[in-house]
């Protein structure tokens, strides 16, 4: 007998018939003597109408109230299907993000997990009750409810995996797995038996949808088994777990590529300590992330830095980048958000040489330059012109041998 948590996302339970489907998987786990946690997320749509019910009301919701009224959408979707389970006879209980004990901080709309008690749903599982838990969602210590942010019930199923100690954390969503590359931009991409939870990181940061960063995290951490699997079909999906000797075997796992990102250059600013922090100190103090950045030194003391951040974010960043730069003397600050971003990743890079080298051999053959680079362990990113994102992505895939029929 094995203790399961099931995770299915919005588009497995966009419907009655779906959430149907839903209760099939589970019972037929429970039927075999395991023990089943399921986290859900809202059907699908309804977070985002949520939040246009809230402007309509105003322009700034109150972070506290929203998190109130995000929650109702994943508080729906287990109540029901907790009613479907006990109409088809199974003893049955939805539980809500506090009531399953996960504590979380303060930062409404993007709360941090730090612990889960699940007292109460080891105790209903003991019963044997199948548990659903809304995801999403949680508690400060003040018992307000918050939200963890996109892709939030990833996480509470991670996280809740890790505090029951399940012997697998399995995700349900519309993909059936993990590809080396996106299947809509290469058509030859393979579906992945297993990738490490490094690499998951990897690629999750560096464009790929199928997991949210934060629950690999967790995974990591907790060494939490995690099953990529699609909610509409039967067959084995990808699973997320620590790296072996047969995936290091493989010198790259996948190619991913991202157009999220916009670049900013100073130009010429002078070449001493402190220039550095006083550009990304006011960056980094209105919340704005910053991925990739170079240096390039020029005569006479002086030096380019470069670096991206999220286009979301590239006007304010621009605004107060204008700012700095007139206070500490640079000749010009230029941006650029027609640029993409794409990376190849893989264990095995940490003991294969030449990686680099046949990345950029591939670019070339395409006639596609290199704006920036930067590496990990178990990465290279590049970027490029945006225009030329998917014809990279489908030169590196080729070039590594992740073609379907290599």
């Amino acid at each position: 007998m094995a203790l399961i948590v099931k995770k299915f996302g919005g588009t497995s339970v966009a419907n009655i018939e779906r959430i149907r489907n839903v209760a099939s998987r589970v019972v037929r786990d429970y039927d075999q003597e395991h023990d089943v946690v399921v986290i859900l997320s809202a059907m699908a749509g309804v977070t985002d109408g949520l939040i246009q019910l809230a402007h309509q009301i105003t322009d700034t919701p109150d972070k506290r109230e929203l998190d109130v009224l995000l929650a109702t959408g994943e508080q729906t979707t287990a109540a029901l299907l907790a009613m479907l389970l006990k109409s088809m006879h199974y003893p049955s209980v939805s539980l809500l993000g506090f009531q399953a004990e996960v504590h979380t901080d303060a930062a409404f709309g993007n709360a941090r997990i730090h612990n889960i008690g699940a007292n109460r749903v080891r105790d209903f599982l003991k019963q044997r009750h199948i548990v659903v838990v809304a995801g999403f969602q949680g508690c400060d210590a003040e018992g307000n409810i918050t939200t963890l942010g996109r892709g939030g019930s990833d996480t509470s199923a991670v996280a809740i995996a890790a505090a029951l100690k399940a012997d697998v954390c399995e995700i349900f969503t519309d993909v059936d797995g993990v590809y080396t590359a996106d299947p809509h931009i290469c058509k030859r991409a393979q579906k992945l038996p297993r990738i490490s939870y490094d690499e998951m990181l990897e690629m999750a940061s560096l464009g790929a949808k199928v997991l949210q960063i934060r629950s690999v995290e967790f995974a990591k951490k907790f060494n939490v088994a995690v099953h990529v699997r699609s909610s509409f079909s039967e067959e084995e999906g990808t699973m997320v777990v620590n790296a072996d000797a047969d995936m290091e075997k493989m010198v790259v796992t996948g190619v991913t590529s991202n157009k999220n990102d916009a670049r900013i250059t100073f130009k010429q600013i002078p070449d001493q300590p402190g220039i550095a922090a006083k550009i990304m100190t006011p960056i980094g103090e209105a919340g704005i992330i910053v991925d990739m950045i170079i240096q390039n030194p020029h005569s006479g003391g002086k030096t380019d830095l470069t670096f991206t951040v999220p286009k979301v974010n590239y006007r304010e960043a621009m605004k107060i980048a204008k700012t700095v730069g007139r206070k500490i003397g640079a000749k010009e600050v230029i941006g650029d958000e027609n640029i993409g971003k794409v990376s190849v990743t893989g264990v095995g890079m940490r003991s294969h040489s030449g990686v680099a080298a046949k990345m950029f051999s591939a670019l070339s053959r395409e006639n596609i330059n290199i704006m920036m680079i930067t590496t990990s362990e178990i990465r290279i990113s590049c970027v490029i012109e945006e225009k030329y994102a998917e014809l990279a992505v489908q030169a590196l895939h080729t070039a590594f041998g992740l073609d379907r029929d290599s």
